[in-house]
Formats: C-alpha cells, sequence, structure tokens
C-alpha cells in the first residue's frame, strides 16, 4: 500500500511539474496603444442578484472603451423580482431567459444569442467587477492574433477569514491547472466569470448541444468542444488588467453545492487530458486522506507520512505560488491549514458528486 500512495504522488508531482512548466510557456500580455476595432456583446445570465448586478454595471461604466463597440445584455433567469433598470452611459438590454434544458445558463446564454448583434461575446457573472481596461486588453489581444476563442482569468476579492483564503487557495489551484494546460497545448477548463468568443463560432458548434443535460458547464464543455474543432483558434488571456475579481461564496454549504456542481461535469469532459487530471488529482487527495488515517492507527509511522505530506505540499506550493502571484501578488493566507483541510474537502466533493444532488441559486440539481 506504501508503495501505491507514493507511486500515485511521484505521477502527480510530474503531472503538476507539467502544468508548472505550460504556466511560464504562455507569456503575460500587456496591451498596446492600438485603436479598438473589435464589438462585443456583454452577457450577463443572473437569479436574483439585485444587490450585486448594481456593482457590476457600475463597473461596466467605467470601462476604458468606446461606447459604440459594447453593449450589455442582461438575462433574467426567473428571478423573484423583476430588476430596475438604473440609466447608464452605454447600450443595457434586459430579456427574460426561454428555458429548455437542464441548464439554466447554458439557456440564457443561447437565448442572448439571438439578440446579438456584435463579432464578439464576452460573459461574467452578476456577483463579479470588471477592470476598467478589460474590453480593451481583450481587444488589443484580438487584433495581434488569430483567435476565435479567449479564456481569461479570475480572482477572488477576499475578506479576512478562513473560509475565504480556503476559497481563494482552491480558485488558485485551478486557474493555476487552466492556464498550465494551456500552455502545454492540453486546455481543458476555463471561467465562464471572463470567456470571450466569437458569435460565429458558437454558431459553427451549435452551441451548447450534446451538454445541456448538465446543468453546469457552459464554459468548459464550450471551450472543449471548439479545441476539438479549431485548436488553434483558443487561447488562453494571461493578462492582469483582464482580470475579473468575483465574490467567494458565503458559507462552506455554499462551497460546497458549487465546487459540487464543478465536480459533476468531469465525467462528461471531451478532454481527455482533463479527465485523466481529475482523477488524478482525486486519487492524490484521497491518498493523503487514506495516509493521514494509516498515521492515526498506526499503519504508518510518523516520519513517512509527514514525507508524503511534505512533497504533495512542496509541488503544490510551487504552483500555487506562481500563481497567485500572477492572480493577486499578495501572500496566500492560511497556507499551511489549508493545505492540510483541502484534501479532505476535495475527496468528500469528488464523492459526493458521484451519487449527490446540489443546490445551486435556490433550485436543486443532480440525482
Amino acid at each position: 500500500m506504501i508503495f501505491t500512495l507514493f507511486s500515485i504522488l511521484a505521477i502527480y508531482m510530474f503531472s503538476i511539474s507539467l502544468l508548472i512548466y505550460g504556466f511560464f510557456k504562455v507569456k503575460n500580455y500587456q496591451k498596446k496603444d492600438l485603436k479598438p476595432q473589435t464589438s462585443f456583446t456583454i452577457i450577463v445570465p443572473f437569479r436574483n442578484e439585485e444587490e450585486n448586478l448594481p456593482i457590476l454595471l457600475e463597473s461596466f461604466s467605467k470601462l476604458n472603451y468606446p461606447q459604440d463597440l459594447f453593449e450589455v445584455i442582461l438575462v433574467d433567469d426567473n428571478s423573484n423580482e423583476k430588476f430596475q433598470l438604473s440609466i447608464v452611459n452605454y447600450q443595457l438590454s434586459i430579456i427574460d431567459n426561454i428555458r429548455v434544458s437542464n441548464s439554466p445558463k447554458k439557456d440564457a446564454i443561447t437565448t442572448a444569442m439571438q439578440h446579438v448583434k456584435t463579432d464578439w461575446v464576452i460573459t461574467t457573472d452578476a456577483d463579479c467587477l470588471v477592470p476598467e481596461n478589460w474590453l480593451l486588453t481583450f481587444d488589443n489581444y484580438i487584433q495581434e492574433s488569430k483567435v476565435s476563442m479567449l479564456a481569461g482569468a479570475v480572482a477572488y476579492e477576499c475578506r479576512n477569514s478562513f473560509l475565504d483564503h480556503f476559497q481563494q487557495l482552491d480558485l488558485t489551484s485551478l486557474q493555476g491547472a487552466t492556464i498550465g494546460s494551456f500552455g502545454i497545448n492540453k486546455g481543458f477548463m476555463c471561467n465562464g466569470a471572463n470567456f470571450a468568443y466569437k458569435k460565429s463560432l458558437f454558431e459553427n458548434l451549435n452551441g451548447f448541444d450534446g451538454n445541456d443535460k448538465i446543468a453546469s458547464g457552459d464554459d468548459v464543455f464550450l471551450l472543449q468542444k471548439a479545441i476539438e474543432k479549431f485548436p488553434n483558434e483558443v487561447q488562453y488571456l494571461k493578462a492582469k488588467e483582464a482580470t475579473v475579481v468575483t465574490k467567494p461564496t458565503e458559507n462552506w454549504k455554499a462551497l460546497f453545492y458549487q465546487r459540487v456542481r464543478w465536480a459533476a461535469k468531469t465525467s462528461s469532459y471531451k478532454s481527455r487530458f482533463g479527465k485523466l487530471l481529475g482523477i488524478l488529482v482525486f486519487f492524490e487527495n484521497l491518498s493523503f486522506v487514506i495516509g493521514f488515517f494509516f498515521l492515526l492507527f498506526g499503519i504508518w509511522s510518523y516520519p513517512i507520512f509527514v514525507l508524503f505530506a511534505f512533497f504533495k505540499f512542496l509541488i503544490d506550493f510551487a504552483l500555487l505560488s506562481i500563481t497567485n502571484k500572477f492572480l493577486a501578488n499578495t501572500r496566500i493566507k492560511s497556507l499551511l491549514l489549508s493545505s492540510l483541510l483541502y484534501p479532505f474537502f476535495s475527496s468528500a466533493v469528488a464523492l459526493y458528486s458521484l451519487f449527490g444532488s446540489y443546490e445551486w441559486k435556490d433550485r436543486r440539481f443532480g440525482k
């Protein structure tokens, strides 16, 4: 058993090392002084977001981008109360979601697509904030590269609580894996809070056809379909000025259900690399949990468990530190405690996602 667990650790360390290599292969992008040319439609699906939406809309009003080159479509997914639009200095409209599948968010984007007149769409979430050079950075990159789809970075705006620090660690690891996978030409993951693509590409891929039975995954499945058909036209925009900031969940239950929702779609990935990496990460975290109980019951000696934990912590820290420097450039807090708790949390999420249901926006999905 010791040999098996340490073999999993060795494969895991090799895989994370590959992602670290890939992270550095994706170069940081700095916007140029190019004249804006790209027309964007910003699509924001929402449900009961009366507190967050005004803040997001305010950040749109501060965008350093010509007002005639972008518009915003809000898609109301059956909110309890109708959101009242305020007067803004850009084109803004609100439409009702047309539900046809098991995925509210995919339906919302598909509904909005019927109203899109621009060449590009870019999606974000109602609880986000966008930086002032968001669209300008995307535009400059599009002008300089032959791309049809761009994934961007997402970071948390954290308060000083352990729950927030724990979520920051988790999201940082996901962002590091995302960027690293693009660097080794194995991109399989992105975040719909900062995701841009041509309307024509969406139509060529037949949108979300084939994945609409899964509640989540409006971003990941579309990305994997695009990479399968047009691998050279899908890239990652590694730019601080294009990084969207979002809120962490407010309690452990919400966090657990959110991660279950994310994990539930892994088995439906088209990306073989994404599936294998997901399985490997699960088994490595489970190995840590098993090793901990082996220590408790005296099957493992203390030095063996410490050695196992040390090597896992070392390779994880390497990926976390370079990613955090890009995303936030501030010290990761509660790192040791979060690292010890994470394997237990992650293993529970993965196992529960196989048979359990979850809540999302006051609705229940899953088994």
